[in-house]
């Protein structure tokens, strides 16, 4: 059983998967994590990234993140030519995930662009997390230090937060840690009984 987990930039992902992975019966697969691991070791990525946006998108052998987020998230066409070279190789990964985790109760899968980059064919469950927009601002302006046109400009290229609510089986409210932590816990107990109906 493969679950997605998902949420507006600053809502919280990271934590919320570290919660779910204090239980043992549940693997958690960070896919942007994975896919930064990609970009900096695959050579055909590399190259091919290397030939859409010039010598520059590299230094020292790692992607100049910064450097690619001024050229991407300005520019539609140029995220989505860079989204057509990384998501097929997180896609091929994960799929060897699930085989080497087939023990497992579920599959947690996180992704900031679940819907985005259509990773939800393989999913049977969605959790959302929702964190009111101006909090997510001010957490990402924070953490990046960026300023707030930058994070809108993320925002802006992501799903609307209604359009992702109607699409979830589950919302998690990121509201205190206790909170999320009780949230989890009850999501994690009612997604352990659904994976017995999927051996």
């Amino acid at each position: 059983m493969i679950v997605g987990l998902t949420g507006g930039i600053g809502s919280g992902k990271t934590t919320v998967a570290k919660l779910f992975s204090n239980y043992a019966n549940v693997a958690i697969y960070i896919a942007d994590v994975e896919a930064k691991k990609l970009i900096n070791s695959s050579t055909s990525i590399k190259q091919q990234i290397t030939k859409l946006f010039g010598a520059n998108a590299y230094k020292k052998n790692i992607l100049d993140r910064k450097y690619i987020g001024q050229l991407v998230f300005n520019s539609k066409a140029k995220l989505q030519a860079l989204n057509k070279i990384v998501h097929p190789a997180v896609k091929e990964h994960f799929a060897n995930f699930v085989q080497s985790n087939k023990n497992k109760d579920y599959i947690l899968y996180e992704s900031a662009i679940l819907f985005e980059s259509n990773s939800i064919e393989k999913l049977d469950f969605i959790i959302n997390i929702y964190v009111d927009l101006e909090e997510r601002i001010q957490r990402v302006m924070v953490r990046d230090s960026v300023e707030k046109k930058e994070v809108l400009a993320r925002i802006n290229n992501q799903w609307k937060e209604d359009k992702i609510l109607l699409l979830s089986n589950y919302l998690i409210i990121n509201s205190s840690i206790e909170n999320t932590k009780d949230q989890v816990r009850k999501i994690h107990n009612i997604l352990t009984k659904k994976a017995l109906h999927f051996l």
